[in-house]
């Protein structure tokens, strides 16, 4: 599959299920906006999971989201299997660890709520470190 083709949206069918897939990416552009300024909240995350949304809802949308001049870069070399920096996968890395760490050790008082947030971290950490290849630079 060449690049135009992995950015090529594959909208669904349903009308009512495109709306959920543009609500739900709509969602999670606004998390990773909040992410972006709100320190140990993630925001490639939630950007990739829009961009997964809009690539099953709206060309126009997706198209908007990855021309973006600050993250569109990594979420196309995302999609196309290039990876994130490596620079970017280790900082990424280190504030999964310092800001998870933080919350389980010194802000949080609930266990219930510790473990929860370990778990999430934990998750984020091995789907991070095992999954989102390094680019080759």
């Amino acid at each position: 599959m060449n690049n135009k083709e992995i950015h090529k949206v594959k909208e669904a069918k349903n009308p009512l299920l495109r709306f959920l897939w543009v609500g739900l990416g709509c969602l999670f552009v606004g998390l990773g906006a909040i992410g972006a300024v709100v320190p140990g909240m993630p925001t490639t995350v939630f950007l990739v999971l829009a961009a997964a949304c809009f690539i099953r809802s709206s060309q126009r949308l997706y198209d908007w989201l990855i021309s973006n001049k600050t993250f569109g870069p990594y979420l196309k070399d995302y999609r196309e299997g290039k990876g994130i920096p490596r620079r970017a996968k280790v900082l990424a890395l280190s504030m999964i660890v310092i800001f998870v760490s933080f919350a389980v050790f010194y802000a949080i008082e609930a266990t219930q709520i510790k473990v929860l947030v370990g778990l999430i971290g934990l998750i984020g950490f091995l789907f991070v470190f095992f999954k989102v290849p390094a680019a080759k630079i």
